[in-house]
């Protein structure tokens, strides 16, 4: 990446894509419906339970489905036109999202529907990664990768903040009902104005799913510089923590929806605003600053352990969220590491070990906070975290991924 004026002249060539406007304004909407939609299913679930665990396991249905669909579903990315798979999921989930609106269903029903849509769900994120680079080729791939992650954050911010204002306004099945029409609205502006494409390959035999997803895992494995990237991702599994016991830390200073949104609001806004700055950098400057940031995103979660009051606990979380901003190196730096005939599966992977990791560390702060206050569950998710960091940090320098001298493979 670049600094200043010749950064800000990248944005501009990225934004002129009219396919990357339509990628970016259809990611933007269907995410902010998202966090609308978990908000609503959260607080739903603990209204009717009032069990912490329940609600943060519901919490994590939005990440344990990718135990089964990232391995399996995240290879059609690879096998057909990644237009077509993107729109399809789309529209697969604007109809379980509006099932899942009917008043009558019990709420185990719905989190069962929960689980379909994040099935339908993931082969969506692989296939637009996947197709990125395409979309915008050589350099501007990364500026396009920072603008759709800084906008996620965004959206995600603006989602969780204003869901907790939506559920009090229209209830849990508006709020679903307007998940539904964001993925509709997605699907549109995909179809409308991005190219189709053909399926990658060029029409040559694929292998089997089993093989593609042996060979997929093989890749990384090998390759200790991807393989240390996915361990990053898997980090998430103790800084999350705080998003999963948003709504009982709210309840803990007699907030209602409206707190539990702000602490949502908290990670993704910090992520948001640092994701901006650290994108700018050289791309030397961020491998380097990688492995300190995952560190530093577990690091203030330690304070929870005094108690601090809800300004200073959303403080906190926006702090943890701004060092999270390493997953905008990351992840570009995955994609732009695995080849195009693969990179549908192989991204799938390691989407798979992120969404895995978060759903284990979301259920099992659940289920310790059944036992232990909620803020101390949080410090220790903090204290664990910073371990495991240190050890992959030592894991990423001893690969030699700091030095840029990798070849891209597209």
């Amino acid at each position: 990446m670049v600094d200043g004026d010749a950064g800000r002249a990248r944005y501009r060539e990225v934004f002129a894509s009219a396919e990357f406007r339509a990628l970016f304004a259809a990611h933007t909407v269907s995410t902010i419906g998202d966090q609308f939609a978990r908000v609503a299913l959260t607080v739903l679930v603990f209204r009717d339970t009032g069990s912490p665990a329940w609600a943060a396991i519901t919490y994590a249905l939005t990440f344990l489905p990718d135990l089964v669909g990232g391995p399996l579903l995240a290879g059609l990315a690879d096998r057909y036109p990644r237009r077509a798979v993107m729109v399809c999921s789309d529209l697969l989930r604007a109809a379980l999202v509006a099932l899942m609106a009917v008043p009558v269903l019990p709420w185990p029903v719905v989190c069962g529907l929960l689980v379909l849509l994040q099935l339908a769900g993931a082969p969506a994120v692989p296939a637009r990664t996947a197709l990125l680079p395409h979309v915008l080729p050589g350099p501007a791939f990364r500026a396009g990768a920072a603008a759709l992650s800084t906008v996620s954050q965004a959206a995600q911010v603006a989602g969780f903040a204003a869901g907790g204002v939506l559920v009090l306004a229209v209830g849990t099945s508006g709020v679903l009902l307007l998940d539904a029409v964001s993925f509709a609205v997605s699907a549109a502006a995909v179809a409308w104005w991005v190219k189709s494409r053909p399926a990658p390959g060029g029409g040559v035999a694929r292998p089997g799913w089993w093989r593609a997803m042996t060979a997929g895992a093989l890749l990384v494995w090998r390759d200790r510089r991807l393989l240390a990237l996915v361990c990053f991702a898997a980090l998430s599994a103790f800084y999350i923590s705080g998003e999963a016991l948003a709504v009982p830390l709210a309840d803990q200073f007699g907030g209602g929806p409206v707190a539990a949104g702000l602490l949502f609001a908290a990670y993704p806004a910090g992520c948001a605003l640092a994701s901006l700055v650290v994108a700018t950098r050289p791309e030397a400057a961020q491998l380097r600053a990688l492995p300190v940031l995952a560190v530093a995103t577990s690091a203030p979660l330690i304070a929870c352990a005094l108690h601090p009051g809800l300004p200073v606990l959303v403080l906190l979380f926006v702090a943890s969220g701004a060092a999270s901003s390493y997953h905008a190196i990351a992840s570009p730096t995955f994609a732009l590491w695995t080849p195009d005939e693969a990179r549908g599966q192989v991204y799938g992977l390691a989407v798979t070990a992120l969404k895995i990791a978060q759903g284990l560390g979301v259920a099992a702060a659940g289920l310790a906070a059944e036992h232990v206050p909620p803020h101390q569950v949080v410090a220790a998710g903090g204290v664990l975290g910073v371990l495991a960091a240190l050890g992959v940090g030592v894991l990423w320098r001893r690969s030699g991924a700091t030095r840029v001298d990798r070849p891209v493979t597209r």
